[in-house]
């Protein structure tokens, strides 16, 4: 028997006292802010401002002009900026600027655009008008979050020919607050070619997706979700733009070595794995059209929190650990967004997928960090589904379940989401976790059992929980942009909802018997690879007294035990509040019977108490102390 702890109290605030990144070189923040990018619609007409540096000349052309390239041209600015105000222009004209380089001549649409009639078609003037009611909503503090990870296309599409919409997520919003979920992450919904997609190619990154709703739809879900008590995280992709129905491509004529332009690197940083299409982090206004973009989501649509994909791609060009291929610009752009939400929005929250495992990262800003307040953990994810889908008990390993577990990154257990479902994990060639478990068998008892024992260890362990939609009513396959989730598996599958439901329930401490898992405290005090079980801890107040302490107890092994013996960190009456193996959660489950143990004073796993309690075969035990 082993032991690991992660038990290192850390404070709410964004700061942590460790670095693992040394601070790179300081790079500029972005040019001084233009007033009103795009097209900025008032009561006499709309305000219409480009950055083109390298155009002779840009018109303005639409639908209140008849697209007549000579009727408003934009007076040139400083610094490549070029802007005009259109008398009579108004919400829901369409649009486009048409650029003149030498003897080129092209249409292009708005970098900013808030609304495009599709990817391919043309901008639209966008009223930022909204009303947002008596929206007040509270971002729930981070060591409560549960989230939901869905992609809008799939999610609740009316059926396999059509695409989902906002407001077919909204429908079900009172199915996931019921479910206990209290926060909702959307896969990238911004203007994409074609109707289907993972959202991973964003054609116009300030635009929402038209097939989904566009902006105003976004906003009454944000709204509704908000009314529900769920907050609303969105993927962005800051890692490359493109590469189809892409306009900023060579904007305004200029390129060099037949790269981007200028919203992109024209040399070796421009290659990406989606093309030679990566940002040029290094460029003040791109920088600035970056941070712009972030903000916007925070500020004008209200999400509370977003998370940036593959950042490793943003700091690296390979996105490795190849100092050689290091982008200290893309590092430094995204601390810059991040400290400028701390400092403007400190309750909003950013999370990085990274997948690296690099700390720095989650560090503070001021301590040379990246500054994002939680990250993507593939020290959790990777070995945990490896022991749920081995064949073979014998090769479930128990010593790196019990790592994983452990991991916290810079002093606080919150700064990582953990799964053991996202939508990377279960596409590209791989599926479902019970699929993975039992191909072709989902709903096998074999899958049934090890996949909640991994929702279990999700809910239970250190860091902030996700699921990925379906996971709570086991569905199956290959996630594709393409499938809708087959809702009927709610009624049909309504055991296996209610465990999610009972597991997020003792999460968030609805019954106020399990405050230990809302803890900094960790400590993996029962590690039997023989066997295949492990036990750890959770508690919030202080390590010397784990008054508040949960306690987990995981069977890896298609085998009961019977009076198995753990430590117990105080004396008293552990209670069972949780048992996977209950028949109400399915009718193959085994029933078997864990009401809970009485300490007894004797050492065991270094406690001073220890007790004896039966557990199913791939079933999990949550335990807690009576009032």
């Amino acid at each position: 028997m082993t032991a690991i702890s992660a038990s290192k109290p850390a404070p709410r605030a964004k700061t942590s006292p460790n670095t693992a990144t040394p601070k790179p070189t300081p790079q500029p923040a972005g040019p001084a802010p233009q007033p009103g990018m795009g097209a900025v619609p008032h009561a006499e007409g709309t305000t219409f401002r480009v950055w083109a540096p390298h155009a002779d000349g840009v018109s303005v052309i639409g639908t209140f002009n008849e697209w007549q390239a000579d009727k408003n041209p934009l007076t040139h600015e400083s610094d490549g900026y070029w802007a005009l105000d259109v008398p009579g222009a108004k919400p829901g004209d369409e649009y486009k600027f048409h650029i003149t380089n030498g003897q080129q001549q092209f249409d292009r649409n708005d970098p900013y655009a808030r609304q495009v009639t599709n990817s391919a078609g043309s901008s639209v003037v966008h009223d930022p008008h909204f009303d947002w009611a008596d929206d007040e909503f509270h971002m729930p503090a981070w060591n409560e979050l549960v989230i939901y990870e869905l992609h809008v296309g799939t999610f609740n599409a009316p059926d396999a020919d059509k695409v989902g919409t906002f407001a077919d997520v909204a429908e079900k919003l009172p199915y996931l607050r019921d479910l206990g979920i209290n926060c909702i992450e959307l896969l990238p919904a911004t203007e994409f070619p074609g109707s289907r997609s993972w959202g991973y190619n964003p054609a116009n990154p300030f635009a929402l997706e038209s097939d989904y709703g566009g902006p105003v739809a976004f906003k009454e879900l944000v709204k509704a979700a908000h009314q529900h008590g769920i907050a609303v995280v969105l993927d962005v992709v800051y890692n490359h733009f493109g590469p189809g129905d892409l306009d900023l491509w060579q904007f305004d004529g200029w390129s060099e070595n037949d790269g981007g332009g200028i919203y992109f690197y024209n040399d070796w940083k421009a290659e990406t794995p989606w093309g030679h299409n990566r940002p040029d982090y290094g460029r003040p206004e791109v920088r600035q059209y970056i941070r712009d973009n972030a903000l916007m989501w925070l500020q004008d649509y209200r999400v509370d929190g977003l998370r940036a994909d593959a950042i490793a791609f943003i700091r690296n060009v390979k996105g490795e650990e190849d100092p050689g291929a290091d982008l200290p610009e893309g590092w430094s752009l995204m601390r810059w967004i991040n400290e400028e939400i701390d400092q403007t929005m400190p309750w909003k929250i950013t999370i990085a997928e990274d997948m690296r495992g690099n700390a720095g990262i989650t560090e503070s800003v001021a301590h040379g960090g990246q500054g994002f307040d939680s990250q993507w953990d593939s020290s959790f994810v990777y070995p945990i589904v490896d022991a749920l889908t081995a064949p073979f008990d014998a090769d479930r390993n128990m010593q790196a379940v019990a790592q994983a577990l452990a991991v916290s990154y810079n002093g606080d257990a919150f700064r990582r989401v953990i799964y053991t479902e996202s939508h990377d994990e279960v596409a590209n060639g791989k599926h479902r976790v019970a699929d993975e478990i039992m191909p072709g068998a989902a709903d096998s008892y074999f899958s049934k059992k090890r996949t909640t024992l991994g929702a279990a260890l999700v809910l239970t362990a250190p860091g902030i929980p996700m699921l990925f939609q379906g996971q709570e009513f086991l569905a199956d396959g290959e996630f594709n942009d393409a499938e809708p989730l087959e809702w009927a598996h709610v009624e049909t599958r309504a055991g296996l909802v209610h465990l999610y439901r009972d597991l997020i329930s003792l999460r968030r401490n609805y019954h106020g018997t399990t405050r230990g898992l809302s803890g900094q405290h960790t400590h993996v005090f029962h590690v039997n690879d023989a066997d295949k079980l492990v036990a750890f801890a959770r508690w919030n107040e202080s390590a010397d007294a784990p008054h508040d302490a949960t306690i987990v107890l995981a069977n890896f092994a298609n085998e009961a035990r019977e009076n198995y013996t753990i430590g117990l960190p105080g004396p008293g009456r552990w209670t069972v509040r949780f048992n996977s193996d209950w028949r109400g959660y399915d009718g193959e489950f085994g029933d078997f019977d864990s009401f809970g143990v009485d300490a007894e004073a004797g050492e065991y796993d270094g406690y001073a108490w220890h007790g004896r309690i039966g557990v199913a075969p791939y079933a999990v035990l949550i335990l807690s102390r009576e009032a």
